[in-house]
């Protein structure tokens, strides 16, 4: 018999043996664990092992399990009772979702689920000092936003102050901002709250304001390393505590000594090729101060390797940002007034579709996509590739957006880059790659279809897209794009011949439909066949088909 359930523990499946009635406390607080971190599914009657063991006689009765676990849950939780069949018996599936508040058992105990190095869970305690990381984490608290208890004003430096003012000149950001006096600003970008006719600076404004012993005493977790890796060797190892704005100008600093910049000429224009786009690394990097989880202990790093930039920052991608949705999900910020107060001085992208930027700053020279693959639930690491530019493609690309007067969108850069090194591609393929429908998979390619960068074969679900001649052209590849068009002729010979061995005989309308190519396409195919004698035309008009000779 096929089994149907889980055959091992995970992060969000759990077995609990009932051979000996699992107690209600030990229950429940299975069911908390599983409730303050993704949820997930209970099976009672299961062995750690995955062994079905069945249900002790006493729970065979599920339908007051439900608001029992409602009943010693607070807030109470909601969940799903099913009595399901497994190798012969009855076992209990219990759904529990994911809560989006703190959940305690009715005793007052708060757990959380984690894998262990060898990839088990357990259930460990949910400690006070995790709640405001959890609550942001689910969008339910802006800790950013929170007035820092034991801090005055006077721990704000004026000199920072007016590197903020600076900035927000240099960097094209809100300059209605500037006419703003000093108490003004500060109400205006949140770096204070009023308690009790107090001005309180908030977490924000010590990050961005805030003295550097203030910044150490009330946020002890604000860290930034930048190292230079030659090989095994650290050739720069530089940590800074200071106020973010000036942490800001010291790395962008360390990143403009160290990069190189080539030229190509474009028509009557020489345009610059840096080994590092500098709007993609800043970017990167402002990213990584906003969104990183301040209640935890970490710095934010940033290592120049050999062969990339690598940035990371403490805390996994907040509630509802996955790997798979990371081009098209909504901005969530981590830090919603910390991020506020950033792109209103200009260091961020103001619409909150920073990664785009750092897609196409990557993309259109030539190199590969960010890889955020080493991501995970405590950090968010984003390597930034390194290596020589592609020029060909970069003055493709160049081309193309002086034509076009604008930038090519990141949708029609990554359809480049896929067919680049692929060769052919489908809107299945694309799609996955841009992280949409098939539909505007099309539409992407279509409009590189009208814009002569790309060529389309075939019709319907057969069609497929190459890099067009004039661009295999300019890349010095135009044996490449004959290899590539003359395929589907070819192909498409043998399989019209196949046909006609296997089934006798074949129309024009079969032809179209097999090769899912146009009508006129499929004349020609078959008139190119019967003058190379490898078919021959029986019957005329409606009635015509084709056989062997």
């Amino acid at each position: 018999m096929t089994r149907t359930i889980p055959t091992k523990e995970s992060l969000t499946v759990e077995f609990k043996s009932d051979r000996s009635r699992l107690s209600d406390r030990e229950l429940i607080e299975t069911v908390v664990c599983l409730a303050n971190t993704d949820g997930g599914e209970l099976y009672l009657g299961v062995e750690d092992d995955g062994r079905v063991t069945g249900l002790h006689p006493q729970h065979q009765n599920l339908s007051t399990l439900s608001a029992m676990i409602a009943n010693r849950t607070n807030p109470p939780i909601s969940v799903r009772v099913t009595a399901i069949q497994e190798e012969g018996k009855t076992i209990a599936l219990i759904e529990v979702p994911k809560s989006t508040r703190l959940v305690a058992t009715s005793d007052g105990l708060l757990q959380r689920r984690r894998l262990q190095a060898d990839g088990t869970p357990q259930c460990i305690p949910f400690y006070p000092y995790e709640f405001s990381s959890r609550q942001s984490d689910l969008g339910v608290l802006d800790y950013s936003s929170l007035p820092v208890a034991g801090s005055t004003v006077a721990d704000l430096d004026p000199l920072e102050r007016e590197r903020l003012r600076q900035l927000i000149e240099r960097y094209g950001g809100d300059r209605k901002l500037l006419s703003l006096s000093d108490e003004e600003l500060d109400g205006a970008l949140g770096f204070v709250r009023s308690r009790d006719g107090d001005r309180i600076p908030t977490i924000t404004g010590l990050l961005i304001l805030g003295r550097e012993a203030a910044i150490r005493e009330h946020i002890p977790t604000h860290e930034v390393a930048f190292q230079l890796l030659e090989g095994t060797q650290v050739r720069v190892n530089d940590f800074y505590r200071t106020p973010m704005l000036k942490l800001f100008e010291r790395v962008i600093e360390q990143f403009e000594v160290r990069v190189e910049e080539d030229e190509m000429q474009v028509g009557l224009f020489r345009v610059p090729v840096p080994n590092y786009d500098r709007r993609t690394f800043r970017e990167a990097f402002v990213n990584a101060l906003i969104h990183r989880d301040y209640t935890r202990l970490g710095a934010v790093h940033v290592r120049w390797e050999d062969y990339g930039i690598v940035i990371s920052n403490p805390g996994g991608f907040v509630e509802g940002v996955t790997l798979d949705n990371l081009l098209v999900v909504e901005p969530r910020p981590r830090n919603p007034f910390l991020a506020d107060a950033i792109k209103r001085i200009g260091l961020a992208e103001r619409t909150g579709r920073g990664v785009d930027l750092i897609y196409q700053g990557l993309l259109r020279y030539g190199r590969p996509a960010p890889d955020y693959r080493r991501s995970d639930a405590y950090s968010v690491i984003v390597r930034l590739p390194g290596g020589e530019a592609d020029l060909p493609l970069l003055r493709v690309v160049i081309e193309e957006e002086n034509r076009r007067q604008s930038q090519l969108p990141v949708e029609s850069l990554i359809a480049l880059a896929q067919l680049r090194h692929e060769r052919r591609i489908d809107t299945t393929i694309l799609a996955q790659a841009i992280q949409r429908d098939e539909a505007i998979a099309r539409s992407v390619l279509e409009r590189l279809v009208e814009a002569g960068l790309v060529e389309a074969h075939g019709v319907k679900k057969g069609r497929t897209y190459t890099l067009s001649s004039q661009v295999y052209r300019e890349l010095g590849q135009s044996a490449d794009y004959v290899r590539q068009a003359g395929f589907d002729s070819i192909q498409q010979e043998q399989m019209v011949l196949s046909y006609v061995k296997t089934h006798g005989r074949i129309t024009r309308q079969e032809a179209i439909e097999l090769c899912r190519i146009s009508q006129d396409r499929a004349t020609r195919l078959l008139r190119k066949l019967t003058d190379a004698q490898q078919l021959k035309l029986v019957g005329q008009r409606r009635g015509a088909y084709y056989v062997i000779p």
